[in-house]
């Protein structure tokens, strides 16, 4: 019995930690927001104050029968020149999705001269902060220690309602 209860603690001890471990995601960004890739929308706002990081999702909404979306360089982003892409994401849809994989800027422009009225965005791909470091708790007495193991108080804390809630449900 003894070896029952001590596996169920490490058991529920393992899904505590799961459960309260924070969870990386990437984002996918509608650019634009509610106003989507379209004329009369001031992208380089729009980008300023956002992170943009390498697994993030670029997502244009747009009319389909007028607008596109292309990635150029720096040099063809600021000129407008839309002749030699490097990547054409336009589908015919009008819901495209531009994956944000490297880490490094990216150019993306309209074509059919909707650039030259502000269609063009410039983000600029980083690496995701690590996750935060969590420091060791240092015992300042043997009562937080059980064996040379320092216990966490709120794993312990949870563990013991839990195993106090199974032992009252049987």
């Amino acid at each position: 019995m003894e070896h029952l209860k001590k596996l169920l603690g490490l058991l529920l001890a393992v899904c505590t930690v799961l459960v309260i471990s924070p969870e990386a995601s990437a984002t996918r960004w509608i650019v634009g927001g509610n106003m989507g890739w379209s004329p009369n929308v001031n992208y380089t706002i729009w980008a300023r104050d956002k992170h943009f990081y390498n697994g993030d999702w670029l997502f244009f909404v747009y009319d389909r029968n007028q607008q596109s979306v292309l990635e150029v360089n720096k040099t063809n982003y600021e000129t407008c020149n839309t002749d030699h892409p490097l990547h054409n994401y336009t589908t015919g849809a009008g819901r495209d999705v531009a994956p944000l994989n490297v880490t490094r800027d990216y150019y993306f422009v309209s074509g059919n001269g909707f650039c030259f009225g502000g269609m063009k965005v410039h983000v600029h791909v980083e690496n995701p902060p690590p996750p935060p470091v969590v420091s060791p708790i240092k015992a300042a007495s043997s009562t937080l220690s059980s064996s040379g193991h320092v216990l966490v108080l709120p794993v312990a804390f949870a563990i013991g309602a839990a195993w106090d809630a199974f032992l009252h449900f049987w």
